[in-house]
């Protein structure tokens, strides 16, 4: 299937992530939020960004990780900086690698002694 140019070049065959992205979710949510404080619908969101609805609303789900040049494009259209998107995705994927990580360094609890 041709992409479809007139819509921002998405090709609708574009694989969608086959197992569940935390990372991708956290995305998605950042940037709905961000749409949603502006009162923007999908379709303005495409329209302000030159990129396609339907690959918005596949971000927006969680079902596709966004490309450094998507991510770009939207924190200019979002009047954002895109290192403060991704550090909100990355805080809590750090936090929790800390709590792993003091996890496995915890002592042993030992048994008392009769």
């Amino acid at each position: 299937m041709p992409s479809n140019d007139s819509q921002g070049g998405y090709h609708r065959d574009m694989p969608r992530l086959k197992v569940r992205n935390n990372d991708a979710v956290q995305f998605g949510a950042i940037i709905r939020r961000l749409r949603l404080e502006r009162g923007w619908t999908i379709r303005k969101l495409a329209q302000r960004c030159g990129m396609n609805p339907i690959y918005l609303g596949v971000l927006e789900a969680g079902r596709n990780m966004p490309s450094l040049d998507t991510l770009l494009e939207l924190a200019d259209v979002f009047n954002v900086n895109a290192a403060d998107m991704v550090r909100e995705v990355e805080q809590p994927r750090r936090e929790a690698r800390l709590k792993r990580a003091a996890a496995l360094l915890a002592p042993e609890p030992t048994e008392p002694a009769d």
